[in-house]
């Protein structure tokens, strides 16, 4: 795939508005056009996976599938020490298997109370980016983003989505949801795998970008 033929539009397998807005920004020195599957008319594709690389796969290559295009898709979550790095990939869904309805907020909630007891608060936010040219390309770009961090014992900040207001990052002395955007774009995981994403976009699909 060269420069001159290569279409500078990639379908994110993704209708999360958050992810939409964080890689596009990201993605933007590529001169590339994200779009939403579901603008596309394409349904969700199934994550039966327990990693995070095989459930992104999934989706790349059923975001291109069904799109003719080159596909990104994410799959991310938050891996608690003490729980042996679950949630993990139920991570969206975490809140649901306490009888919650899904949302954000309940899976903060859900996670606060399941930690209320727990001493160590060790946590990660993991972040794996895979793409590819077509549905059967046999060479995947993967990057994989990992930020280090302690689950508070209450929310704190307004800004970001998911567990950031409860991700409390030493480095900065407060947690994702208290970041300046750009600023979180840097250092969160998705922002690191998406600058080794690039990297590896630049070298092996796109030389001129």
């Amino acid at each position: 795939m060269t420069g001159s033929t290569a279409p500078r539009r990639l379908v994110l397998a993704s209708n999360n508005a958050g992810k939409l807005a964080e890689l596009q920004a990201l993605f933007a020195p590529l001169g590339v056009e994200l779009v939403t599957q579901g603008s596309l008319g394409i349904p969700e594709a199934p994550e039966p996976h327990r990693t995070f690389v095989e459930n992104a796969l999934a989706k790349a290559r059923h975001a291109a599938a069904a799109s003719g295009l080159p596909a990104l898709a994410d799959d991310a979550g938050l891996c608690v020490a003490a729980f042996g790095g679950r949630p993990g990939v139920d991570t969206a869904h975490y809140c649901t298997q306490f009888g919650y309805p899904k949302s954000d907020a309940n899976n903060v909630r859900a996670l606060l109370e399941q930690m209320r007891d727990v001493e160590d608060r060790r946590a990660a936010m993991v972040s794996t980016l895979v793409a590819v040219r077509h549905a059967d390309d046999p060479e995947p770009l993967v990057a994989s983003g990992r930020v280090e961090g302690e689950i508070t014992r209450a929310p704190v900040g307004d800004g970001g989505f998911g567990f950031d207001p409860v991700m409390f990052l030493p480095a900065f002395g407060c947690t994702f949801a208290q970041l300046p955007s750009d600023v979180k774009n840097a250092n969160s995981h998705r922002g690191r795998a998406a600058r080794a994403m690039l990297a590896l976009m630049r070298e092996r699909w796109w030389p001129d970008a």
